[in-house]
């Protein structure tokens, strides 16, 4: 077990903004989870996934309650996952997942972001071969035998193992696998009950780009113009 990569983070929100903004992108992910499995999270892997994301941003029980309300209901809101590619300042690749019910207004909004920032939206395929889609794992480190589990979850898919940090630079444990073998690491961490703070499928970049600061903080106001975009659930990009 090592030390795991990962690209640079944006930290240009306001805290209150921030939360917020994760606060509607869990709603989504609740509402697109429930419509597809219905609204019991032991039949649906994807909304135990969302709730415990809920539960790790410390989303409050009364929101999480209402956005599974809303989701069963027959007039809730469809929302279609679209991924967007396209590069930004100093040839960085950028890829964009939005959850949206209108994609006319989405497409144009996130070609406007990359216009304004110095980026260009791209086709499908354009540079979504420099990264892999790969499930996501953060667990608190606490009381955990590092060395054991990553023995113990490499029948279950594990394929990464290592240390990182959270957005206010807490330790994190973070697991990754091929996005295929998802669900089945996902209930071995489950059936273990690990410490687990957030489960996501993720774009991870294979080649990262080194940049000067200030060119890399070009390509991360890029970024956050795209996260503060209300179609927009997360962005990766290959910044190292």
């Amino acid at each position: 077990m090592g030390r795991i990569f990962e690209t640079r983070k944006a930290t240009m929100f306001a805290r209150w903004n921030k939360m917020a903004k994760v606060f509607t992108r869990i709603s989504k992910d609740i509402a697109i989870a429930v419509k597809a499995g219905g609204p019991n999270p032991d039949n649906n892997p994807a909304l135990r996934r969302a709730l415990q994301n809920a539960r790790g941003a410390n989303m409050p029980k009364d929101k999480v309650e209402a956005a599974i309300k809303r989701a069963s209901g027959q007039d809730q809101q469809a929302y279609e996952v679209v991924l967007y590619e396209g590069y930004g300042p100093h040839g960085v690749a950028v890829v964009v997942e939005t959850a949206t019910d209108n994609v006319v207004r989405t497409v144009a909004n996130v070609r406007m972001h990359f216009k304004n920032h110095g980026g260009n939206l791209g086709t499908t395929g354009s540079v979504a071969f420099q990264f892999q889609k790969m499930g996501v794992f953060r667990l608190a480190p606490e009381g955990i035998d590092l060395d054991a589990l990553e023995l113990d979850l490499i029948d279950h898919g594990l394929e990464e193992m290592g240390e990182g940090k959270g957005e206010k630079g807490e330790p994190q444990v973070i697991i990754r696998c091929a996005f295929a073998s998802f669900g089945q690491l996902q209930s071995a961490i489950e059936a273990r009950k690990l410490p687990l703070l957030s489960a996501e499928s993720e774009y991870v970049a294979q080649t990262p780009v080194e940049l000067p600061e200030d060119q890399a903080k070009e390509v991360l106001e890029l970024v956050d113009a795209l996260e503060q975009d209300e179609d927009v659930q997360r962005v990766f990009h290959n910044l190292a």
